[in-house]
C-alpha cells in the first residue's frame, strides 16, 4: 500500500506539470496556439479543437478573451478532449480598464490599444476572479497561465508609441522612449497583475497551475523601425520585471521566436541570443516558447514544406538542448489554422513540418 501511494503521488505530481528535482531534466511541452475561440460558434470550436487534438496534439495555448463566456466553452471543450491548456490571459480587455480612458492610436496600421499603466486592478482582480470560478465548476483543468502578451511591443503595450509616419529610427533602450516613465509604470502595473493572479490561480481548483509571464515579442529594432513602432529587447524588459520583484510571481518567463531566416547556422545563432536570459529555477527562471514559428509562403496542395521542415529540426534541436540544462520547460508552435504563412494545417490535415512542431519530446 504504501509503495501504491508513492507512486499515484508521483504521477499526480507528473501529471500537474511539477518541475524537476535538483539536477533532474523534465522533458519539455510541445503544444500548438489557437487563439480567439471565443469569436467562433461552438460548433467550429469543437472541429478545430478536435482536429487538434486527432493530430495527436497534447498541449494548446488559449486565450481568455472577449467575450469571456465563449473563451470559456472553448476551454471546456479542450479539456474534454484531454489537451493540457496553456490559458493566455488577454490584458488588453476593456473590461478591465476604467470607462474614461482612451487606447492610444494605431494610426490605421495596427490596433488602438489601452496602456498597461491604464489598468484597473480591482477590475482585473474581479473578471479574473470570475473566469476561474467558472473554469473550476466546469472541471476545466490548467496546466498554465500567462497572464498578458508582448508587453515589451506597441502592437499589445499602449504605452509604447507608434509613429505617425514609419520609417525613422525607434528606441533602441528605454530610456529613448517617447514616455518612458508610463512605460516603467505600465511594468509596475503587470508586477501587480501578476500577483493578482498568483494569488487567484492558488485559491483556486488549479492551485498547482505554472505562472508564466507575458510571452515578450522577438521583433529586431530595423523592423519597428521599418513598421514605426516602439518595442524593446526581450532580456531589457525582463531585467526590468526582475527589478521589481517579478521572480517571486512567477515560474518561468515566456518569449516568443520568429526566425525570418531558414538555414540552421542561422537558427542557432538567433534562438540561442534570444533565449540567453533563461536559467534553471535555481538560478533565475526557464523559460517557455508560448508562440514560435517558421513561415511557408506557398499555398499548393499537396503542401510543399520540405524547406520548413528543416528549419523546424534546427529549432527543436536548440529547444531540446535548453530543456535539457533546464533552461527551457514549453514550447508551442503558432498557428493551427489562421496564420496564412505560419498554418501548420494545410490542405485539410497536419502538415509534415507540423508534425516535427508538435512532436512530444523524447522520453516524454
Amino acid at each position: 500500500m504504501a509503495l501504491l501511494l508513492a507512486a499515484l503521488i508521483a504521477w499526480a505530481g507528473l501529471s500537474r506539470g511539477a518541475p524537476a528535482f535538483a539536477g533532474e531534466t523534465a522533458a519539455a511541452r510541445y503544444g500548438i496556439n489557437r487563439l480567439n475561440l471565443a469569436w467562433l460558434e461552438r460548433t467550429d470550436q469543437e472541429r478545430i479543437l478536435r482536429a487538434i487534438a486527432d493530430s495527436g496534439a497534447t498541449h494548446v495555448r488559449l486565450s481568455l478573451s472577449r467575450p469571456v463566456d465563449k473563451s470559456i466553452d472553448a476551454l471546456e471543450i479542450a479539456n474534454r478532449l484531454g489537451l493540457r491548456i496553456l490559458l493566455e490571459i488577454q490584458l488588453s480587455n476593456k473590461s478591465y480598464y476604467p470607462d474614461s480612458v482612451r487606447p492610444r492610436t494605431g494610426f490605421g496600421r495596427i490596433w488602438d490599444i489601452n496602456r498597461l499603466s491604464d489598468l484597473d486592478l480591482d477590475r482585473y482582480r474581479a473578471g479574473l476572479a470570475s473566469a476561474l470560478q467558472r473554469i473550476d465548476a466546469l472541471g476545466i483543468r490548467l496546466d498554465a497561465v500567462e497572464p498578458g502578451n508582448e508587453i515589451n511591443l506597441a502592437g499589445y503595450n499602449g504605452g509604447l508609441a507608434v509613429y505617425e509616419k514609419p520609417g525613422q529610427a525607434t528606441p533602441r533602450h528605454l530610456g529613448e522612449l517617447k514616455d518612458a516613465h508610463a512605460f516603467g509604470k505600465g511594468l509596475d502595473n503587470y508586477v501587480e497583475a501578476l500577483k493578482i493572479t498568483r494569488d487567484a490561480v492558488r485559491a483556486s481548483a488549479n492551485s498547482k497551475a505554472i505562472i508564466v509571464s507575458a510571452g515578450l515579442s522577438d521583433m529586431g529594432a530595423k523592423e519597428a523601425d521599418r513598421q514605426g513602432m516602439e518595442r524593446l529587447d526581450p532580456g531589457e524588459v525582463i531585467a526590468l520585471l526582475k527589478a521589481r520583484g517579478m521572480d517571486a510571481l512567477v515560474d518561468a518567463y515566456g518569449i516568443h521566436i520568429y526566425p525570418a531566416r531558414k538555414d540552421k547556422a542561422a537558427i542557432t545563432s538567433i534562438v540561442t541570443k534570444l533565449l540567453d536570459f533563461c536559467a534553471p529555477a535555481d538560478r533565475g527562471r526557464p523559460c517557455w516558447v508560448t508562440e514560435w514559428g517558421i513561415a511557408n509562403t506557398l499555398r499548393s496542395c499537396p503542401v510543399d514544406d520540405r524547406e520548413r521542415e528543416g528549419a523546424m529540426t534546427a529549432m527543436r534541436t536548440v529547444f531540446e538542448r535548453f530543456s535539457e540544462e533546464n533552461r527551457l520547460n514549453a514550447a508551442y508552435y503558432y498557428d493551427w489554422d489562421t496564420q496564412q504563412n505560419y498554418r501548420l494545417w494545410r490542405c485539410g490535415a497536419l502538415s509534415p513540418a507540423g508534425a516535427l512542431a508538435i512532436e512530444p519530446a523524447k522520453g516524454d
